[in-house]
């Protein structure tokens, strides 16, 4: 039940307070993104932390949606090497998934995130290549600020039975 209540309550979180993240904490999350499920079991996903005020802030002046990073004290970057695939073209799925599970991790250590796109935005992925330095091989995904939350958000039930099919449409 612990894990329906996780999902059930993850909320954005976009409004951080100051103190930093324990480099434990940030270990479990990469953990549990390593965990999520991928074609073939290829995992062609790397990560970039990023913990540095310098880089977070820049960040910010790169993506027109990252305004929180002017407040998280971390980010992950979660990235694709498409040298890493052998069953092409699945990679967005792969990160996708992995990305949710390090969105619950961080929610059940009581820390905030929020899912800040980034791929297939190609201003955006340039954008990332060049803060980092990315080579070409390597496609940044998706951004997670985290922090620990300044602000509290109430469950919010989004079950639609309108969207549910079965047998046909």
């Amino acid at each position: 039940m612990e894990t329906i209540n996780t999902i059930m309550t993850r909320r954005s979180i976009r409004k951080y307070t100051p103190e930093k993240i324990k480099e434990s904490d940030i270990e479990i999350i990469l953990r549990a993104g390593m965990q999520a499920p991928s074609a073939g079991n290829e995992r062609p996903w790397h990560f970039m932390v990023i913990t540095e005020r310098k880089t977070l802030d820049s960040i910010h002046k790169a993506h027109p949606y990252a305004g929180m990073m002017l407040e998280a004290q971390a980010a992950i970057l979660v990235c694709c090497d498409t040298n890493l695939q052998t069953h092409k073209g699945f990679w967005p799925e792969e990160c996708g998934a992995c990305m949710q599970n390090m969105l619950l991790a961080s929610h059940s250590l009581g820390l905030g995130s929020v899912w800040v796109g980034v791929y297939p935005n190609e201003d955006r992925v340039d954008a990332l290549r060049h803060i980092f330095d990315m080579p070409k091989n390597v496609v940044p995904f998706a951004l997670m600020p985290i922090g620990h939350p300044a602000e509290r958000k109430p469950r919010e039930d989004r079950f639609d039975s309108s969207r549910i099919h079965t047998n046909k449409w």
